[in-house]
């Protein structure tokens, strides 16, 4: 950078000197490499929602191992499905509305939550489980209604826990503030209620960070462009 008082030094300062505005919709959208990676990775998100259902059957089907668990040995279990996804959604459309107006964070977290759940169909298929002693079932009319197709309630997704990843990943992808510090409140409380219901090993529970952290660290090589975030 120039000196302030050398002719011409404003002008050439801000030249060079990087955006800190976010990026905006219009000014991403004239961009073809943010369109093309956007529209690719919803198609990507699209397909393997349309596979999940199979999936998810098939891995309820196969035989799967008992883990011991002493925190679960010792919890009783209880039906705490309401206060469960009142936080998860509540998260999601916190992330989301905070997410949309900004398009390079957006853009980010999509390729992150493809690559997470890519992550999680790996551990289900390299480790299969049976569901925790005293499970109590969970209930998400939701996912039970478009992702889920087995003839029977799907108690077997369990290495690693989505639901304690998802809300984690958004934590990740919004930004610092006061929104980050209720969705990281809401992944421990979300993590602890599923416990609560045995509804997850304790292992889920706490091996879903590193696969976040994994997901989003790759997710910053699919960027559409460097941005202050």
């Amino acid at each position: 950078m120039l000196p302030p008082d050398f002719p011409g030094a404003s002008a050439y300062n801000k030249a060079i000197t990087p955006a800190t505005a976010p990026l905006t919709w219009p000014a991403a959208w004239r961009q073809p490499a943010f369109r093309a990676r956007l529209l690719l990775v919803l198609a990507l998100l699209l397909g393997l929602a349309s596979q999940l259902p199979r999936y998810f059957a098939w891995v309820q089907a196969r035989p799967g191992y008992h883990l011991p668990d002493p925190l679960l040995a010792w919890l009783p279990a209880h039906d705490v499905s309401g206060a469960t996804f009142a936080v998860i959604y509540l998260g999601i459309a916190l992330g989301v509305a905070t997410l949309l107006p900004r398009p390079a964070r957006l853009l980010r977290a999509l390729w992150a939550y493809l690559l997470l759940h890519l992550l999680r169909c790996a551990t289900l298929w390299l480790l299969p489980l049976e569901p925790p002693p005293g499970l109590v079932l969970l209930q998400d009319p939701l996912v039970d209604l478009f992702f889920y197709a087995a003839p029977t309630p799907i108690t077997k997704d369990l290495f690693f826990s989505g639901h304690t990843a998802t809300l984690l990943l958004l934590a990740l992808a919004v930004p610092s503030g006061w929104r980050r510090q209720l969705l990281l409140f809401g992944t421990v409380a979300v993590g602890t209620l599923v416990l609560i219901q045995h509804a997850h090993y304790t292992y889920d529970v706490l091996a879903a960070p590193l696969f976040v952290w994994l997901a989003w660290k790759e997710s910053k090589r699919l960027e559409v462009r460097r941005t202050s975030f």
